[in-house]
């Protein structure tokens, strides 16, 4: 099958959106099971936390820059067309969510608990609204988001150009989130002799 560049442009946004979403949904499942037990997996929360905002922001830009291409009247991404209605309608809702979760968590760290009360209102009160609407979007593109993200590395899927790319943005992007997480993680420490005291242990 031929691939004209422009084709190839737009499919190659489509992959590596669906790689990093990928990424994020395993990440995100990891982030939720220690909301389970705040206390107990304080320090994986915010390490998985930190770890997810570089993907993150790799997502948004991967979307953003479809975004663009489509309303600036891009021939190729107008031709692949808009996403379904409830996608569009969502979209900005959850990417203010998730700035807002995200933001609030990074703050917290840095404030620490003696004067995060209301930052950490807003982060709770984020992550109920985020966690709905994440559900939503999740729930319509979970189904062919795994063979778009692993298109370029299974037989199956068709050769398209800048395959290594977009695999090393995602790798990249995972390896740089790792790096926050150890940087910042020294910052929990106050968090967690807080949840200590608070917890009677």
């Amino acid at each position: 099958m031929v691939v004209t560049c422009k084709t190839s442009g737009v499919q190659g946004n489509e992959r590596l959106t669906a790689t990093t979403g990928l990424v994020l949904l395993v990440l995100l499942a990891v982030e939720g099971f220690t909301v389970l037990s705040a206390r107990g997996m304080f320090g994986v929360h915010v390490f998985v936390g930190l770890l997810l905002i570089p993907p993150i922001g790799l997502k948004l830009l991967s979307t953003g820059y479809r975004f663009t291409r489509y309303y600036t009247g891009d021939r190729a991404y107008r031709q692949a067309g808009p996403p379904s209605p409830i996608p569009r309608i969502i979209a900005p809702i959850l990417v203010l969510c998730t700035v807002i979760l995200f933001g609030t968590g990074v703050l917290l760290l840095l404030l620490g608990p003696q004067q995060g009360d209301f930052t950490r209102t807003i982060h709770t009160f984020a992550f109920f609204l985020w966690f709905f609407v994440m559900a939503i979007h999740v729930l319509t593109y979970v189904w062919r988001t795994p063979d778009l993200a692993l298109a370029d590395v299974s037989s199956r899927g068709s050769a398209l150009r800048g395959g290594v790319t977009r695999e090393s943005l995602v790798v990249g992007s995972v390896l740089l989130g790792v790096i926050a997480a150890v940087a910042f993680l020294p910052l929990d420490a106050s968090w967690v002799q807080w949840l200590s005291f608070r917890h009677g242990g």
